[in-house]
């Protein structure tokens, strides 16, 4: 049965009809292209995180612009989300820092998610195994997962050959950001689905207890 924290949840007393609100920030520093994103009261504000070299050590000035450019402030968040990765690895340990500091700083829980969950966040439930697949310093890696998106393997080195051979007809997604990086070949397989990471899923992936809220740290692979 799935528990949840009362602090991630308040009640919505202006609707006739009790409805759960969750407010969070949701940072993803995983890549060169950094995102921002809040959601408060059902509204949701975004930022871009342009690349360049002083990009981490701003990094808690942007996030304070960021709520007083959409005039609210962290008071109204219950929750971080923070990107594992796999990814930068200056971003990702700049990030996951910074988090911790506002969620002991302003008691706000704080939540690890990886890409390879998030990618597949569209196909809970959906009765049937799924893999998520990226490319990574010029190397191919998949991870599988069940119906209800727990993990069922490590994330693996694969070849570009295997992955066409051996999981051509197996349901597969890959991170729309991440297309550039595989050959037309790869990207015509059957059972093959582009997915758009989108922020808004990480809290279906909370309230289903799959986002990670201890030893929060980056996703290393080999």
């Amino acid at each position: 049965m799935l528990i949840v924290d009362p602090k991630d949840l308040h009640i919505d007393n202006n609707s006739s009809i009790n409805i759960v609100v969750m407010n969070f920030l949701s940072i993803d520093c995983s890549t060169d292209l950094g995102t921002l994103f809040l959601k408060v009261k059902n509204k949701t504000f975004s930022k871009v995180l342009q690349s360049d070299k002083s990009n981490n050590d701003l990094l808690m000035q942007k996030i304070l612009d960021f709520f007083t450019e959409n005039n609210l402030n962290f008071g109204e968040v219950s929750a971080i989300f923070v990107n594992q990765g796999p990814g930068n690895f200056s971003g990702l340990r700049s990030s996951l820092s910074i988090a911790k500091g506002i969620s002991l700083a302003k008691n706000i829980n704080l939540f690890g998610y990886n890409v390879f969950l998030w990618s597949c966040a569209k196909f809970i439930n959906d009765k049937i195994d799924i893999y998520s697949l990226i490319r990574f310093r010029d190397k191919y890696f998949i991870k599988k997962f069940d119906e209800n998106l727990n993990s069922k393997m490590k994330a693996i080195e694969v070849t570009k050959e295997e992955i066409v051979k051996k999981f051509t007809n197996k349901l597969k997604v890959i991170p729309k950001q991440m297309t550039k990086n595989f050959d037309e070949k790869m990207l015509k397989m059957g059972n093959l689905n582009i997915i758009d990471l989108d922020h808004n899923e990480l809290e279906s992936l909370h309230l289903k207890g799959l986002l990670n809220k201890d030893l929060i740290k980056p996703f290393y692979l080999s």
